[in-house]
C-alpha cells in the first residue's frame, strides 16, 4: 500500500500553470530523485504535499501510518541552540510533560481529585508510549553521533555554517520517526565528506524519500526511481538519474524518428499531389484529392516531439600566449590573526591543464584561490603566475556584482569600450536574459540568475586562466551541463574548487586534495581519486610520478569518447534544425503553387516547381546527413541490449 498517492494534481500562480496532470505514488522503500529546471515547481509540489500550499485540481492522499518529515533549503531557527532546535521535534512530548507538571502541582495543592488523576494517568501513558522517558537522551546522542561536540549543543544555530545547519536538520529527521522524507537540495553547503555521509545514510534508509537535487553524482548514488518535472508535466522512470536520462533520450529519439518519417511521407505524398494538379486532367484532380486526404490523415496524428527547455549556450575562448608554467606555488602558508589556515602548499599547474582542488570545508581552498588570484597576500611562501597569463576569477559569494545595477548595466559598464550594445544584448540572450529581463536589478535576481550573470562576465574576459570557486552552485542540471560543455572545449588553463563530483569526473586531468598541511596529487577524475584513496594511493604533495590505476590509465580515452559524443549530438541537432528550416521553406513554396496566382501562370509555376525540386533534393541530403549522425551517435552510446550483452 502506498505511503503517498498524488492524482491528477494541478497548481497555478495567477495566470501561470506550474504543473498539471501530475500523478504518482510513493511506496515503502522508494528512493526517488526529483529533477527539473529552476522555477519549474518542484519545491511548490513539496509544499502542496505537506499542506503548506493549496492546489487547483486533483488530490493528495496519505495513509494513516505515513509520517512525513521534510528538509528545506533554509533552516529557520533564530534564537535557538542546536540542542533546542533538534529537541523541538518532540514539542508534543514537551507540552505533555509541562501539563503533567502542572497537574502534579495542583494535586499537591488540592489533594486527591478524581478528574485530575484520570487526566494524569492518560497523559502519562501517552508520554511514555511516545518515548517521553528517552527523547532527551536520544536527542543528545543523535547530535553527537552526527559529529557535533558537547560545546556545539549549546551554540546558537544561526552561528553554524550552511553544512552544519543541514546536519542539524538531518538530526531532526532522524528523531522524528518519519517514514517519508521530503528533501529539498540537502547537499547545499555540504563538503564532499558530509555529502558522502548523507549518501551512506540515505542509501541504507529503510523508509521512503523524495529528494530534489541538481547533484547528479549524488542522485546516482541514492535513488532507485526518478521523476522529472518538465513543461508542466511529470515524467517518471525506474532507475537513478543516469538511467532516467538514458530512457528519456531513447524515448525522444524514437519519437523524433517517427515524427521525421511521418513528415517525410507527408512531403512525398504532397509532392505527388502537386504533380497531379499540374497535369491538370480531371482524373488527376481526383487522384490529387485522394492523396491529399491520405496526407491529412497522417498530419492529424502528427505530434511534434518535446523540445528541451531553454538552457544557456556559451563558450570560453582563451587569449593566445603564455608559457608552459601557468601557476607556480612554493612553500605557501596563510594565517589569520595568528591562526593557521594551511601551510606547506606547493603547486605547479601547466598550460592547458584542468586541475581540481578538493578538500573539507574550512581547509583553505577558497583562501588559496584568492592568493593565486592576487586578492590576498600569503603569510609565507610565494605564488606566481607565468608570463602573459591573464586570470579571471569566479567567486561563489558573487559579491562583485553591484546589487543596484540592472543586468544590462552590470555587463555594459565593464565592456562598453570593447563590445557593442547589440552584441552584449545578444550575449545576455544566450544566457536567458531576454526582453525586459535585462532591466531587472541584480538585487532581485535568484542565485541561479546571479550565477549566469557572473559566468557571462567571465566568458567575455577571454582570460587564459580560469580560477573558479564552486561554479555550479545555484545552477540547475541543464545549466550545469552547458557549463561543462563550455569548460570541456575551453583551451586555456583551469583551477577549480568544487564539491560537484560529476563535474570533476567529466573534466579533471588532475585532482589536488587539500588539507591544512598541504596538497596530495591524484591523476584522473573523481572515481580515479576514490580508487587511489581506497588502495592507499595517497602520496606526498608534488610527487613527480605516481603509478596510475587501470581506470586512470584509460582516463584520456574516456574524455575523448565524451568529446566525440558531444560532437555527434551537435551534428544531430544541426541536421534536425536544417531539416526543419528546409521543410518550412518547402511548405511555403507548395502553398504558393496551390494558390490561383501561381497555378494559372505557367512561367511562375515552373520556377516554383524547380525551386521545390531543389529543396526536396536538399532535404534528401539532409535526411541522409541526419541518419549518418544518428548512427554515429548510436555507435558511441550503445543501446541497453548491447550493454547487457
Amino acid at each position: 500500500m502506498p505511503l503517498l498517492a498524488v492524482n491528477n494534481l494541478k497548481k497555478s500562480f495567477v495566470t501561470r500553470v506550474l504543473f498539471e496532470g501530475v500523478s504518482f505514488e510513493v511506496s515503502e522503500g522508494d528512493h526517488i530523485g526529483f529533477i527539473g529546471v529552476n522555477g519549474c515547481g518542484k519545491s511548490t509540489l513539496f509544499a502542496v504535499i505537506e499542506g503548506r500550499e493549496p492546489y487547483d485540481e486533483g488530490s493528495v492522499s496519505v495513509t494513516r501510518d505515513t509520517v512525513i518529515g521534510s528538509m528545506e533549503q533554509t533552516v529557520r531557527a533564530e534564537g535557538s541552540t542546536l540542542y533546542e532546535y533538534a529537541e523541538s521535534v518532540f514539542s508534543g512530548l514537551v507540552s505533555i510533560e509541562s501539563e503533567l507538571e502542572g497537574i502534579n502541582e495542583k494535586l499537591e495543592e488540592l489533594g486527591a481529585d478524581e478528574k485530575l488523576i484520570e487526566r494524569q494517568h492518560r497523559l502519562r501513558e501517552r508520554f511514555e508510549d511516545g518515548g517521553g522517558l528517552t527523547f532527551r537522551a536520544r536527542t543528545r546522542s543523535t547530535l553527537l553521533g552526527l559529529g557535533f561536540t558537547e560545546e556545539e549543543l549549546k551554540k546558537d544555530v544561526s552561528l553554524f555554517s550552511g553544512g552544519q545547519r543541514n546536519k542539524a536538520q538531518l538530526a531532526r529527521l532522524l528523531l522524528s520517526g518519519a517514514n517519508l522524507l521530503l528533501l529539498d537540495e540537502p547537499t547545499n553547503h555540504l563538503d564532499i565528506k558530509a555529502i558522502e555521509w548523507l549518501e551512506s545514510f540515505l542509501s541504507s534508509y529503510r523508509g521512503a524519500f523524495i529528494v530534489i537535487s541538481h547533484d547528479r553524482y549524488f542522485l546516482d548514488k541514492v535513488t532507485n526511481r526518478t521523476m522529472e518535472l518538465k513543461d508542466r508535466k511529470l515524467y517518471k522512470s525506474k532507475g537513478n538519474y543516469s538511467r532516467h536520462m538514458e530512457l528519456r533520450a531513447t524515448a525522444r529519439e524514437l519519437e523524433l524518428r517517427r515524427y521525421l518519417r511521418a513528415k517525410k511521407e507527408i512531403r512525398r505524398i504532397e509532392g505527388m499531389v502537386e504533380q497531379q494538379r499540374r497535369w491538370g486532367q480531371e482524373h488527376n484532380f481526383v487522384t490529387a484529392a485522394h492523396k491529399q486526404k491520405a496526407a491529412d490523415r497522417i498530419r492529424e496524428t502528427l505530434v511534434e516531439p518535446e523540445r528541451d527547455p531553454a538552457s544557456i549556450h556559451f563558450s570560453f575562448t582563451a587569449k593566445e600566449g603564455g608559457g608552459n608554467d601557468v601557476i607556480i606555488v612554493k612553500g605557501l602558508s596563510k594565517s589569520f590573526d595568528g591562526k593557521k589556515v594551511f601551510s606547506g602548499v606547493d603547486m605547479l599547474v601547466k598550460k592547458g591543464e584542468k586541475v581540481f582542488l578538493l578538500g573539507d570545508n574550512g581547509c583553505g581552498k577558497t583562501t588559496l584561490l584568492n592568493i593565486i588570484a592576487g586578492r590576498l597576500r600569503p603569510t609565507e611562501g610565494t605564488s606566481v603566475l607565468g608570463a602573459h597569463i591573464e586570470p579571471a576569477y569566479y567567486e561563489q559569494t558573487m559579491t562583485s556584482l553591484d546589487p543596484e545595477n540592472t543586468v544590462l548595466e552590470e555587463v555594459w559598464d565593464k565592456y562598453f569600450n570593447t563590445i557593442s550594445h547589440r552584441d552584449i544584448r545578444n550575449a545576455l540572450g544566450a544566457f536567458l536574459f531576454r526582453g525586459d529581463e535585462v532591466e531587472k536589478k541584480i538585487a532581485l535576481l535568484s542565485g541561479g540568475e546571479k550565477a549566469r550573470v557572473q559566468l557571462l562576465k567571465l566568458m567575455l574576459t577571454r582570460a587564459n586562466l580560469l580560477l573558479l570557486d564552486e561554479p555550479t552552485n545555484h545552477l540547475d542540471i541543464a545549466s550545469r551541463e552547458a557549463l561543462e560543455s563550455a569548460l570541456d572545449e575551453y583551451d586555456g588553463t583551469m583551477l577549480v574548487v568544487t564539491h560537484d563530483r560529476y563535474l570533476v569526473n567529466r573534466l579533471a586531468d588532475r585532482i589536488l586534495h587539500m588539507t591544512k598541511d598541504g596538497l596530495t596529487e591524484y591523476v584522473g577524475g573523481y572515481d580515479d581519486y576514490l580508487e587511489a584513496v581506497q588502495n592507499g594511493g595517497e602520496g606526498p604533495s608534488g610527487s613527480a610520478e605516481k603509478p596510475l590505476s587501470a581506470s586512470a590509465a584509460s582516463y584520456r580515452e574516456r574524455k575523448e569518447l565524451r568529446s566525440d559524443i558531444t560532437k555527434a549530438k551537435t551534428a544531430v541537432s544541426r541536421a534536425e534544425k536544417a531539416i526543419e528550416e528546409a521543410e518550412t521553406e518547402l511548405h511555403g513554396v507548395n502553398l504558393k503553387l496551390a494558390s490561383p496566382e501561381y497555378s494559372s501562370d505557367y512561367v511562375k509555376a515552373g520556377e516554383l516547381s524547380k525551386r521545390a525540386d531543389e529543396i526536396s533534393k536538399r532535404l534528401e541530403a539532409l535526411y541522409s546527413e541526419w541518419e549518418s549522425a544518428s548512427a554515429r551517435l548510436a555507435d558511441l552510446v550503445p543501446d541497453e541490449n548491447e550493454k547487457q550483452a
